[in-house]
């Protein structure tokens, strides 16, 4: 069994997390079977013309040689590069567990269907998700502790040991390969798949109106108002894996997680790729060039798209 653990780099305490559920599994798998990115990437150390590019590159490499997949996402903000890396496993017949302790359910609409995540097409991806919401029991100590504060860190950490636990046990379970979900090669003239960014101030169809102004037949996302939710994720999962091309606005704080998730699933399927960001905004971290986006959705993406003018080259190419 070869596993990938998909989690955000970019704080001590995230990579610190994997790193103990890359152990726990080790024990159990072979450290050689599992694959902790930034750790095994060495990306401190690395020498490379254009970091980022190389980054991508040897996870995309490992993502194309898989059995299983953890993904680590907690609260409403999921990580981008996580996300793209669950679309890429999932369209390659990987199989996804998810981890997450975050206590909330999210709805599309006040009454709606309970899903675990703001965007259903994480759930409709995971095969399982591991998901351990309620503290650990309250620790019993013969001598009274000197602050409050140690016993409820504790109780967290309780927590996080029995999710890790839970997962490894998931990942050792596991069934055989989900389906396989890449479309047919592109073909010249087929469809365009137009994600929306919900952070967006004009609208939702602005980028869906340039395709069928320039001639394109146009397949928009269902999951936002079909009744099923995840029924309508998956749908919107197989449209891009057999799309000519994916126009995604990436616009936002981050990418929205389900265009991430699309990104990941459509450079799996070979299809075209362009991100639309009319405002880049750009992330820098020590040795490696400024990033107009989390590395694993700029560099799957083939065109950055900033204005109308732009889509439409794109779209005549």
């Amino acid at each position: 069994m070869s596993v990938y653990i998909a989690h955000r780099l970019f704080a001590a305490h995230d990579r610190a997390l994997a790193a103990d559920l890359a152990d726990r599994l080790a024990a159990q798998v072979g450290p050689d079977r599992v694959f902790l990115p930034f750790c095994d990437t060495d990306e401190e150390d690395l020498v490379a013309e254009v970091k980022g590019r190389r980054l991508f590159e040897l996870d995309r490499e490992r993502l194309g040689h898989l059995d299983a997949m953890v993904a680590i996402l907690h609260g409403p903000s999921l990580d981008d590069g996580v996300c793209m890396e669950i679309g890429y496993a999932a369209a390659s017949g990987v199989p996804v567990i998810v981890l997450t302790t975050d206590f909330q359910t999210y709805s599309l609409t006040e009454e709606g269907p309970r899903l675990e995540f703001p965007d259903p097409l994480l759930q409709a991806v995971a095969i399982r998700i591991v998901r351990v919401a309620k503290l650990g029991p309250p620790t019993l100590s013969s001598t009274p502790p000197q602050s409050r504060f140690p016993g409820f860190g504790a109780r967290n950490a309780a927590q996080m040991s029995t999710a890790l636990d839970a997962t490894v046990d998931a990942l050792l379970d596991l069934p055989d390969r989900a389906p396989h979900l890449v479309g047919s090669p592109a073909v010249i003239g087929a469809h365009v798949y137009v994600e929306a960014s919900p952070y967006t101030a004009w609208g939702r169809d602005h980028l869906a109106k340039a395709c069928v102004n320039a001639g394109h037949t146009v397949t928009v996302p269902q999951r936002f108002t079909a009744s099923d939710p995840v029924a309508g994720a998956l749908a919107d999962l197989v449209a891009v894996c057999s799309a000519a091309r994916l126009l995604a606005d990436v616009s936002g704080p981050e990418t929205p997680p389900g265009s991430a998730l699309l990104i990941g699933a459509a450079a799996a399927s070979g299809v075209r790729i362009a991100a639309f960001q009319s405002r880049p905004t750009f992330t820098h971290a020590h040795g490696r060039e400024p990033n107009w986006r989390n590395l694993m959705v700029q560099y799957a993406a083939g065109a950055h798209l900033d204005n109308g003018d732009a889509v439409m080259s794109w779209l005549a190419g």
